[in-house]
């Protein structure tokens, strides 16, 4: 399985436009991505500006097309300017999961 794990932090006044920002990735996800197999978005508990997005894909395809698409260059064009650093992104491949 290919993953991307990200860590996202945002600026602490745009907090509600960042969270509502990556829901609209999700939905696109959900009707669009049948190979993206998972797409998980988290808030931190004690740090609302931290945002940590977990994707698992088919194959590699599946993540170029995610990547690549309309949804994520929307998602880039609003989150750039409310950013509080760069985007961490870890490429991997899945070994085990408990589901």
């Amino acid at each position: 399985m290919h993953c991307i794990t990200a860590v996202i932090r945002c600026q602490p006044d745009q907090v509600p436009v960042m969270r509502q920002a990556l829901l609209d990735v999700v939905e696109h996800v959900k009707a669009n991505e049948p190979e993206t197999v998972s797409y998980f978005v988290a808030q931190d508990n004690d740090d609302p500006c931290c945002f940590t997005t977990y994707e698992r894909f088919a194959d590699q395809a599946a993540m170029d097309r995610h990547n690549n698409c309309e949804a994520v260059a929307h998602f880039y064009a609003i989150a750039r300017p409310i950013l509080d650093g760069d985007v961490i992104l870890v490429k991997s491949t899945e070994l085990s999961i408990k589901l």
